[in-house]
């Protein structure tokens, strides 16, 4: 396997995980802020893999830990690899280019802001991508754009791309859908996952439309029409 490179995250959390044991994130990851633990650069992000490495097979838990006396987060890597679903990367000319189309505004609180507290979303998340995704060109159509990405915050006010990653993670496990802040509406099918539809691969895109964490801008408006239209007659 291709190793991540030393002295990153990735590799500080890899030589925890490497034993294949349980470890405790709340106190045996030395000199790794706890908070950073769980995103794209420590365990998710060896579980993507990326285009030079597999993914890992790493299983999550809650229990009790008998050092810090309460109940914790714990990880373990089976010792098995998964195919890779890590992004292609998007250049800074493509970026560009995304942010323009949206014109520098957060699809969630509409607000536009400076490129730094904005991230380029994926419709559709990786964690259902089943492999690694094809570069994309900085020639991409405005069609495509609006097809594939949409832009969330991230300031220090909160991280949008976050929450929604944990809403995916939740939808992937469960197979219960994602509901905005709470907001229990579907702008096409209803909470579950469609029985219909593969977890997994380009097939698996139909199972998130109608989520509002796939496309916020649409189901905004499709639940602004439906709050506005008139009640029929009792």
């Amino acid at each position: 396997m291709n190793k991540p490179k030393k002295g990153n995250l990735q590799s500080k959390v890899l030589a925890v995980l490497q034993d294949t044991k349980w470890h405790c994130r709340s106190h045996e990851y030395k000199r790794i802020p706890s908070g950073q633990l769980a995103g794209g650069g420590g365990i998710q992000g060896l579980q993507r893999g990326t285009s030079a490495r597999p993914g890992l097979k790493i299983e999550s838990k809650t229990d009790y830990c008998a050092h810090c006396k309460r109940k914790t987060r714990w990880d373990r890597w089976t010792g098995e690899f998964q195919i890779s679903n890590a992004p292609a990367g998007i250049s800074a000319a493509l970026k560009k280019k995304i942010l323009a189309h949206f014109g520098y505004a957060d699809v969630i609180e509409q607000r536009e802001r400076p490129s730094h507290e904005l991230i380029v979303d994926h419709r559709f998340p990786m964690i259902r991508w089943g492999t690694t995704e094809t570069k994309h060109s900085s020639e991409i159509s405005e069609a495509e754009i609006e097809q594939k990405f949409q832009l969330l915050k991230f300031d220090a006010g909160g991280n949008h791309n976050l929450l929604k990653s944990r809403a995916c993670e939740n939808c992937f496990k469960t197979g219960k859908r994602g509901t905005p802040f709470g907001i229990e509406f579907f702008y096409h099918g209803g909470d579950n996952w469609p029985k219909n539809v593969p977890p997994i691969g380009v097939e698996a895109e139909k199972g998130c439309v109608g989520c509002g964490w796939y496309d916020f801008a649409k189901w905004r408006e499709t639940l602004n029409l439906k709050l506005s239209a008139p009640k029929a007659a009792s």
